[in-house]
């Protein structure tokens, strides 16, 4: 973000949205890193959104749920019935299905949004 802020301030306004998880709102049985990261990113995200409010940029984060990717293969062995259990919705998200929420952070839509972290999990964070 170091690098996108400084631009952002030259150019006098900007949208970040970082990535985060369902992690970073709560725990993960056997993965403390992982879940302090996340913690992490949002933590992060709301301090850079209250630094920056006043110079007309908006800092928010993206947390996705279990998404149909290669890497939801990879964490399931390829039993992807694993992960849909996991789902409240009772099925995987789609990569198109992020897109869409961090185009509304990042347009005019959510321009009054800032230091959000918006889950985007089926309800897994619940």
């Amino acid at each position: 973000m170091k690098h996108e802020l400084a631009q952002m301030l030259r150019q006098g306004s900007g949208v970040i949205v970082n990535t985060s998880s369902g992690a970073g709102v709560r725990g993960v049985a056997g993965g403390a890193a992982y879940a302090a990261s996340k913690h992490a990113i949002i933590g992060l995200t709301r301090s850079a959104a209250l630094d920056y409010a006043k110079s007309n940029i908006r800092v928010n984060a993206v947390l996705p749920g279990n998404i149909e990717t290669p890497m939801m293969d990879r964490f399931t062995g390829g039993d992807i019935q694993k992960a849909i259990d996991l789902e409240p919705v009772g099925r995987l998200g789609k990569p198109e299905e992020i897109a869409d929420a961090v185009l509304w952070m990042s347009a005019d839509l959510g321009a009054f949004v800032t230091g959000a972290a918006i889950s985007v999990d089926g309800g897994w964070s619940l």
